[in-house]
């Protein structure tokens, strides 16, 4: 083991990354086209309300339009979402190519092949440093038991063995 002290960004990167997380997309129609964006800081947080939460860069581009929208969709990226996660990761390019989405009467955007669906509505945004913590109401839900997630570790997409 090897100990870093004071602000090394790179390898604190690294030290986060050593705790896998599931992968979701955080997805809405913006003037009629979906916009959408990967997390990997996803937590659930209440079940009374029930409450989740995401993590979002402040320099991020794509969360100012996401922000607005009356319904967000969270979908929990499955096993064979990899290449979907980079996309919605993606500075540039479709991040929809080659996804098959549904949309809600709220506008949520909602990913198929997921594992879990959340149509949410923002309760608040705390700031936490570089990122703001937003906690999303979940509004209503779906989830299929049968598809196991994308999990995210040590920068890279993983999946569960049995």
């Amino acid at each position: 083991m090897r100990a870093v002290t004071g602000a090394a960004p790179r390898e604190l990167r690294d030290v986060y990354g050593a705790f896998p997380s599931g992968v979701v997309g955080l997805c809405a129609l913006v003037d009629g086209v979906p916009v959408g964006m990967a997390a990997s800081s996803f937590v659930a947080v209440s079940l009374e309300p029930p409450l989740v939460a995401v993590c979002v860069q402040k320099t991020s581009t794509t969360w100012p339009r996401l922000r607005e929208r009356p319904r967000l969709g969270v979908s929990v990226l499955g096993e064979s979402h990899d290449l979907a996660a980079k996309r919605l990761a993606a500075k540039t390019g479709d991040r929809f190519e080659g996804l098959t989405i549904g949309t809600t009467d709220g506008g949520a955007v909602l990913i198929e092949g997921a594992s879990a669906w959340l149509e949410c509505t923002i309760d608040r945004e705390v700031p936490a440093g570089d990122h703001d913590i937003v906690l999303l109401r979940i509004e209503t839900f779906e989830y299929e038991p049968t598809v196991a997630p994308l999990v995210f570790h040590s920068s890279g997409f993983r999946r569960l063995s049995a």
